[in-house]
């Protein structure tokens, strides 16, 4: 399982403007390649015609082979994901503004946008906690980094591949790639149903609420904050506001961590597996009042869900995803779906048989049974052949 590590670079002051002005000089680089595969490929450029035509002025602006070739291939799968983007309608219908505007010029790269370096430009020294980077100006050795003792001790074993250098708020960071093996699945002995929301951000079978009434303050107190700086209008305004939505993604990704670490202990604790509703394109099929837009769209479902997903694979915990067509309908003890069994949002009774009880919480019960019947059928052994 191919997972990332970041560990934050403290050069001195002699060797932090030689790394900063490499990865300045080779965004801009990256610009200069994508607006040249533009003009003559539009989204279609590959790395074999954009190596033809760019690979001499990259050498001569003083990049390396391999550096080189990084920047060529970074453009050319920039393209790629626009064009998957496109066709999967994540830009909008055809003749869509925003799809408009992505096709009608060029990709560019922020000055500070990450940057790949393989291990003939970037090698790593564990133990003195150094690593010795390629720049502009040569061989940068013994640029310390830091990172805690667990993160270490996973780069250190298994740490494989290409690394990427960014920075972020002044500060320098390497992006490290590492492949865990991954653990032997256990077989479960039932379902923990998770049924993810706004009000709750989180509802298992079991019970357990994960609330998002304090989290809910914090976003209407930000959206205030950021009303106010967008009333002025200043440059430090806009400056500002990016670092709050910056503040506040990290609080969203910390929210969703514990989440989902406890939802995952629970599971490998009581030897069951987790079952999540597969909530693809939420946001096209729910709609909701124009004062919740805001709300519904902000909240990282996906991110709650990768995070539940890849924390039980390292765990050896059995994970699947199931249809969420009803669950918050369908009366798990006797199966009777109707709407009127939700009159409000909070609370469920059932019309046939007269089960009662929080909508979210029931929600949760029927994904876990759903979870259970599809993991008979997915590791159902194949049929003896007559």
């Amino acid at each position: 399982m191919k997972l990332v590590v970041q560990v934050k670079l403290t050069p001195d002051a002699r060797q932090a403007p030689v790394v900063e002005r490499t990865l300045h000089a080779a965004n801009e680089a990256a610009t200069w390649v994508s607006a040249v595969s533009f003009k003559h490929f539009r989204l279609k450029g590959s790395v074999r015609e954009l190596r033809k035509l760019c690979y001499g002025e990259l050498k001569a602006r003083g990049f390396g082979a391999q550096a080189a070739q990084h920047i060529i291939k970074r453009v050319a799968d920039a393209y790629t994901t626009l064009r998957a983007n496109i066709k999967a309608g994540n830009l909008g219908p055809e003749g869509s503004k925003r799809r408009r505007k992505a096709e009608s010029k060029p990709v560019t790269f922020r000055p500070d946008a990450a940057h790949t370096y393989d291990d003939r430009c970037l090698s790593w020294n564990y133990d003195a906690q150094t690593v010795s980077i390629w720049t502009l100006a040569g061989r940068v050795k013994n640029v310390r980094f830091a990172c805690s003792p667990a993160a270490l001790k996973q780069l250190t074993a298994h740490r494989q591949g290409e690394s990427d250098l960014i920075e972020r708020d002044g500060r320098l960071f390497l992006i490290a790639t590492i492949d865990v093996p991954d653990p032997e699945v256990f077989e479960p002995k039932g379902f923990i149903g998770v049924d993810r929301g706004i009000n709750n951000l989180a509802t298992t079978s079991d019970g357990d609420n994960h609330s998002g009434r304090r989290l809910g303050r914090y976003r209407r107190w930000q959206a205030r904050k950021k009303a106010e700086l967008q009333a002025k209008q200043t440059r430090s305004a806009k400056q500002l506001l990016k670092k709050r939505a910056r503040r506040e993604a990290r609080h969203a990704t910390h929210v969703n961590h514990k989440i989902s670490k406890t939802v995952v202990a629970v599971a490998q604790r009581t030897e069951r597996g987790i079952a999540l509703e597969e909530l693809g394109g939420i946001r096209e099929r729910v709609t909701v009042p124009r004062d919740q837009r805001a709300r519904q769209s902000s909240w990282p479902f996906h991110q709650l869900g990768a995070f539940i997903t890849y924390k039980a694979r390292r765990a050896g915990v059995p994970f699947i995803e199931v249809d969420p067509a009803y669950t918050s309908q369908r009366c798990p003890r006797c199966g009777h779906t109707e709407r009127a069994n939700r009159r409000t949002r909070d609370h469920f009774h059932c019309r046939r048989c007269g089960l009662a009880g929080p909508a979210d919480h029931v929600a949760g019960a029927n994904i876990a049974e759903r979870g259970a019947t599809a993991w008979v059928f997915v590791n159902m052994p194949d049929p003896v052949p007559v």
